[in-house]
């Protein structure tokens, strides 16, 4: 019997994948290698347990983790390569977020060319999901913080390099899910609108500039820059 590779999806929830199969761990050993996983790294086992831990005192907090490690399930101990004064993931078990940070930073990399950055109609999907939504530790928060402006940041230059590309519905695409993950995002509303009218719709444009227009004033008080006025100003019904 072949052994399918583990894989671990920590963009849109935790999920843990051996092949097509979605495996079930205990609560625990889900934290265990989310933290790993984020981490991207062996971790020292003095880091692990003050960050998993951090109101319990230092001796407390090595022994809640060891107690962790001891109830790993056999799965969850399977992905792990538990060492004296390290804990890393088996070198190989696959991590979503790892391929989608990778996607994401040859996308706004100014050195790599758009038809060097490997995009197709899965890039934007890989893109699409925050990093363990409802998941409300800090180190979780951080890291989710800084995907967030990274894939941000990847969605509008996917857009623009699907525009170059005249693949126009990708380009709305990628797009509109930056503009939904931060609807008050100037420059996911301006790569929107530059999308619509690459593909000619005009309509399209000036409803998506109307509409960021009015949940500014409405959510900050403030009027969007002349830049992205500029981008709408000759369509008529301004």
């Amino acid at each position: 019997m072949v052994e399918r590779p583990f894989r671990l999806a920590l963009l849109g929830g935790f999920r843990l994948l051996a092949g097509d199969e979605q495996l079930t761990v205990s609560n625990g050993s889900e934290r265990l290698l989310a933290y790993i996983a984020i981490s991207r790294r062996t971790v020292h086992r003095n880091v692990m347990a003050t960050t998993l831990w951090p109101d319990a005192p230092e001796r407390r907090a090595h022994a809640n983790l060891r107690s962790a490690l001891k109830r790993l399930d056999g799965v969850g101990r399977a992905l792990l390569h538990v060492g004296t004064t390290e804990i890393g993931l088996a070198p190989d078990t696959g991590v979503d977020f790892d391929d989608a940070r990778a996607l994401a930073q040859r996308l706004i990399d100014p050195t790599v060319q758009a038809e060097e950055a490997t995009v197709c109609a899965g890039s934007v999907e890989a893109l699409a999901n925050g990093l363990l939504p409802g998941w409300y530790e800090e180190w979780v928060l951080a890291a989710a913080d800084e995907w967030h402006q990274l894939r941000l940041h990847a969605l509008e230059a996917l857009s623009a390099i699907f525009v170059r590309q005249r693949r126009f519905a990708e380009a709305v695409a990628a797009a509109s899910v930056a503009a939904h993950a931060d609807p008050l995002r100037e420059s996911a509303c301006a790569a929107l609108i530059e999308a619509h009218l690459a593909e000619g719709n005009q309509a399209e444009a000036i409803r998506h500039f109307r509409h960021y227009a009015e949940s500014l004033r409405a959510e900050l008080g403030i009027e969007p820059t002349p830049r992205l006025r500029e981008l709408v100003a000759s369509l008529r019904g301004r």
